[in-house]
């Protein structure tokens, strides 16, 4: 499908999705645009496999995603998230995509890196980009902040963590799926075939690719929840690259699969509204199951 036409489509939902919240009443709009947004949800995931080496049993990692700085998420809301993080005691922490809402017209940059700096986790920080990461020429903005942040961008590309004694998980991320370049062959050249094979890509809809690869477990972000959800209608706000998986834990394929989790990321974006799409944050413990 055309790029126009994907986004027409998309702005189609969004006002609809306007028409549907304004119809809930006004207790519905205070609850969607106040309440809701406010309400992080912290979900724990195991991650288990038996490529898993046993000195990673019970590394904790945390997932955060989509702040969507600008547009109603304010640098006080993300000093609050630091804090809460870090009380997670991560031993990774890693961001997938959609830092600024509009990168270009943010006008506080600087106070950015100084927050994010907070964020402690004993093994290292990683993040990707995001469509929003991009957008507004924002590439450059988005990869400074983050390195100023002591984050590693990955980008098309893949990291040995590594343990004390030596062993090894790989970690690939993959650049966004809307307005970059994404290659995960390329990301791939590096990686050990049997090696625990962890990917992070903003959008969800690559786990189909993904798998023909056999990478193990995907993190995603970009899709919110569907942002807005009607009961006996379902989520009527799902951007481009989000339409298969668009919240949640998924098993893709028979054979070898990936397992897939898409977070519902903290922000709002083209409507300051979450209805039954609570924010989110997922703890994952990495488990293994060799014998």
């Amino acid at each position: 499908m055309p790029q126009k036409m994907k986004r027409r489509t998309f702005l189609k939902s969004t006002i609809g999705t306007v028409l549907t919240v304004l119809g809930l009443g006004s207790g519905g709009y205070f609850y969607a645009n106040r309440i809701e947004p406010s309400l992080l949800e912290i979900n724990n995931i195991d991650i288990k496999h038996s490529l898993i080496p046993s000195s990673f049993t019970g590394v904790k990692i945390v997932q955060f995603s989509d702040t969507h700085l600008g547009f109603h998420y304010t640098l006080n809301q993300l000093e609050k998230l630091v804090n809460k993080i870090n009380h997670l005691q991560p031993d990774l922490i890693f961001f997938t995509g959609d830092l600024l809402d509009e990168p270009n017209k943010y006008n506080e940059i600087n106070k950015i890196a100084p927050i994010l700096q907070n964020l402690k986790a004993t093994m290292g920080k990683y993040c990707i980009y995001g469509n929003h990461d991009h957008g507004g020429y924002g590439s450059e903005i988005y990869k400074n902040v983050m390195e100023l942040s002591n984050f590693t961008v990955l980008l098309n590309e893949s990291i040995l963590i590594k343990q004390k004694d030596g062993s090894t998980i790989s970690l690939l991320g993959i650049d966004d799926r809307m307005l970059g370049k994404p290659d995960l062959e390329h990301a791939m050249k590096q990686v050990p075939e049997d090696s625990f094979k962890l990917l992070l890509s903003h959008a969800p809809d690559i786990a189909d690719e993904a798998q023909t690869y056999q990478i193990h477990w995907q993190l995603s972000g970009h899709s919110h929840g569907g942002q807005v959800k009607i009961p006996f209608v379902g989520a009527l706000v799902i951007p481009p690259f989000a339409q298969n998986y668009p919240e949640g834990y998924y098993s893709i394929g028979e054979s070898n699969p990936l397992e897939l989790y898409v977070n519902r990321g903290i922000g709002t974006t083209r409507l300051p509204f979450r209805f039954m799409a609570k924010p989110e944050l997922t703890v994952f413990t990495l488990l293994s199951s060799a014998n």
